[in-house]
């Protein structure tokens, strides 16, 4: 399947989705820093010097996926381990469960804290902004959350799929994965996920649940030399 949004998604959602959030400079485009750390360029071919120079702020580091541009001397790409990208296109069996809640901006200091915990570097104070986010709340704690992040016409991104330690093996990630992804197939919109392969645990319950790999998918820093 040749998906170009999905080989470039960080400008594809900048078009697209998160267009009237992006920050841009010719064929560059980032999100502002409190929404998330992310920049795409149109193209590997972009020279995007003065477009970086402009939207990269002093000591900020920034990352890209899929496509990267060229950087003259002054600036620093780090490659990391690509990542699996996934994509679900049949529905997924919900297993019983507690109650799940759309999630607010009266919940938003306990998914930070709960993503601090167990899903740094990339939540920032308005993520919650750029999609829905469900979670799960026992005896009086987030136990759960899941959310969307990156979305285009047809694709939506499923992130932050993260559980309270306390509250692990229960089955909580699962449920919320399901209602989720179920609701973007009645959307019309394929969900589509990134993981680490170092990440065994949650790459199995993708697939368990019927999650297939798509491609690996590229995943740079980028910051001032």
């Amino acid at each position: 399947m040749i998906v170009p949004e999905l080989d470039n998604p960080f400008w594809t959602s900048l078009c697209t989705r998160h267009r009237a959030l992006a920050l841009r400079k010719d064929g560059a485009a980032r999100y502002p820093a409190e929404f998330a750390p992310f920049l795409g360029v149109a193209s590997a071919d972009v020279d995007a010097t003065e477009a970086i120079e402009y939207l990269v702020e002093p000591g900020e580091a920034l990352y890209l996926l899929g496509v990267v541009p060229k950087v003259t001397s002054g600036w620093v790409l780090n490659a990391y381990g690509p990542l699996a990208q996934m994509i679900c296109t049949m529905p997924i069996p919900v297993i019983d469960g507690p109650e799940v809640i759309r999630l607010s901006a009266a919940h938003r200091e306990d998914v930070l804290a709960l993503t601090a915990l167990v899903y740094p570097h990339y939540f920032r104070p308005r993520t919650m902004e750029l999609g829905r986010y469900f979670g799960i709340y026992q005896d009086g704690r987030l136990a759960a959350i899941i959310g969307e992040r990156l979305g285009m016409d047809a694709y939506q991104e499923i992130s932050a799929v993260c559980t309270h330690p306390d509250f692990s093996a229960r089955g909580y990630a699962r449920r919320l994965l399901a209602l989720l992804s179920n609701d973007n197939l009645e959307r019309g919109r394929t969900p589509f996920l990134h993981v680490s392969h170092q990440n065994h645990r949650a790459k199995l319950l993708y697939e368990q649940v019927g999650y297939r790999h798509r491609r690996d998918i590229d995943f740079w820093s980028l910051c001032r030399a």
